[in-house]
């Protein structure tokens, strides 16, 4: 399961907020939902993230196996 709590972590120790994710860096309203709900976001959304927050990918999510992921 991808979790997203780090996202949120590096945006309060970074100095930017939702809104100026939204307004200053284009980041949709839509994005920050699916971040809230820990639905998936796309490779290039996760890279903007990271290039906006100066941080590695460990800082927007993190993985753990989840028994009720869909079976491979």
């Amino acid at each position: 399961m991808i979790d997203y709590q780090p996202f949120w972590q590096t945006l309060a120790q970074s100095g930017e907020t939702t809104y100026t994710l939204i307004v200053r860096h284009h980041i949709s309203s839509a994005t920050i939902d699916r971040l809230r709900k820990n639905k998936p976001i796309s490779t290039t959304t996760i890279n903007d993230l990271c290039r906006i927050l100066h941080c590695n990918v460990s800082g927007i999510l993190e993985y753990s196996p989840n028994t009720e992921d869909q079976p491979l």
